[in-house]
């Protein structure tokens, strides 16, 4: 009788490759390991920023936004399941990763309002952020994976709180430091976030119980509005 045509052999040792590698990278160490040394660069620059004296709080709060994301990742839990697909990593890869480059190494820009202005609104994205983060508890992730659903704190009155701080955090570092560059950079990190924030959706909406919690909490980002 004769053997697997060759095709299906690579076929069978391509996935094989794959689904090892998946289990490789959702690893509880490895992937709480990537994130904190990820991280490691962009808190660098913030330094030298800081030591040189060039760090403003819209870029400092941007940063720190995602930094607090980030770095509580060790703290998480085990998710039931996570997705497999591969482009859903490099999304949330590049929209998390993408977004701390931009706010470290944002080129030049002039105000479009007084700094008083954008101040406060980033000390009040840093504020959301933190309070979401709180809320959410060990449930944190990257990539669409399910956890335990929260629905008290912050997750009452959005499906994805964490993102409208750092929403806030960016539209005050793009009003400190306007150009089409910048302005460029902050609509695609947007796009990037809203399309996470549908993908995640897709996959968790499976669940029955998920599922409820979006038809209750109707908004994903501002109550009453978006």
């Amino acid at each position: 009788m004769s053997g697997p045509e060759p095709t299906t052999r690579l076929a069978a040792e391509d996935d094989s490759m794959g689904a090892r590698i998946m289990r490789a990278l959702t690893a509880p160490a490895v992937d709480k390991a990537i994130a904190i040394i990820a991280c490691l660069p962009f808190v660098y620059a913030l330094y030298h920023r800081l030591a040189e004296g060039t760090l403003n709080l819209p870029r400092a709060g941007a940063a720190l936004g995602q930094l607090i994301t980030i770095a509580t990742m060790v703290l998480r839990r085990a998710p039931q399941r996570v997705t497999p697909n591969p482009i859903w990593w490099l999304l949330a890869f590049v929209a998390t990763y993408g977004s701390l480059f931009w706010a470290t190494f944002a080129p030049a820009g002039h105000p479009l309002v007084p700094d008083a202005v954008t101040n406060a609104m980033s000390i009040l994205s840093v504020v959301i952020v933190i309070y979401a983060r709180l809320s959410l508890g060990r449930n944190i992730g990257f990539v669409p994976a399910q956890r335990s659903i929260v629905r008290s704190g912050a997750y009452a009155y959005v499906r994805h709180p964490i993102y409208t701080g750092l929403f806030l955090a960016w539209v005050s570092l793009m009003l400190r430091l306007y150009s089409p560059v910048n302005l460029g950079v902050f609509i695609t990190i947007c796009a990037l976030y809203v399309t996470k924030s549908i993908v995640e959706e897709g996959f968790l909406r499976h669940d029955p119980a998920y599922a409820l919690y979006m038809s209750q909490v109707r908004y994903r980002f501002i109550p009453g509005i978006a």
